[in-house]
C-alpha cells in the first residue's frame, strides 16, 4: 500500500508440494519490484528462498523481502539462504519467520533477521521472541559496495520459463 491508496500484490512462485499448495494454489508468474522512500524492495513468499534463479537481481532491487513459515527443523537453511541470497545478490535481505506452533504442533523459532549485502545480520533479533525492532539500511553502503566489487557485470544471463 502506498499513502495514495493504490497497491500491488506478489504471488508466491514456488508452491510448497510436501503441503500439496500446488494442489489448491496457482503459482504466480511475475516478480514485484516497489519503490518505497527511494529503494527498490522485492517480495517473495517462504519456498521462494530456495529457488536462487527466480530471487537473482538483474539491478532490480535494493532490499529483498521474504515473510516465511520455516519450521523449527529446518532454520538452519532458512538462515543460510537468506545469508547467501544477500550476498549472491549484493542486496540487503529482510527475513521475516513466525515463531510459536501451529495447530499440528510444528514448533517455529522464527529466526528473523536483516542482512546487509554482504551477508551479516545488522538486526538484534533473538529465536523464539516476538519482538519489533527497527533496523535502518544505508543506500551509501549498497552503493560502494556495487561500484567496488561489481559481481553483477559477470553474472550469468539466463531466461526463466515460467510455463514450467
Amino acid at each position: 500500500m502506498n499513502p495514495s491508496g493504490a497497491y500491488a500484490h506478489y504471488d508466491k512462485r514456488h508452491l510448497f508440494r510436501m503441503a500439496d499448495e500446488h494442489k489448491t494454489f496457482s503459482a504466480g508468474h511475475k516478480k514485484l519490484i516497489v519503490l518505497l522512500k527511494g529503494w527498490r524492495v522485492a517480495p517473495f513468499v517462504c519456498y521462494d528462498l530456495r529457488f536462487p534463479v527466480w530471487m537473482r537481481n538483474h539491478n532490480e532491487y535494493d532490499c529483498a523481502i521474504v515473510i516465511a513459515n520455516w519450521p523449527e527443523k529446518r532454520s538452519f537453511a532458512w538462515k543460510q539462504l537468506l545469508i547467501s541470497r544477500a550476498i549472491e545478490n549484493q542486496s540487503y535481505v529482510v527475513g521475516l519467520n513466525r515463531i510459536g506452533r501451529d495447530g499440528n504442533k510444528i514448533s517455529y523459532t522464527g529466526d528473523s533477521m536483516v542482512l546487509d549485502p554482504l551477508g551479516k545480520k545488522i538486526s538484534k533479533t533473538k529465536p523464539s521472541l516476538q519482538k519489533l525492532e527497527t533496523v535502518t539500511l544505508q543506500m551509501k553502503t549498497l552503493e560502494d559496495l556495487r561500484h567496488s566489487f561489481p559481481v553483477m557485470n559477470d553474472a550469468d544471463t539466463f531466461h526463466i520459463d515460467l510455463n514450467h
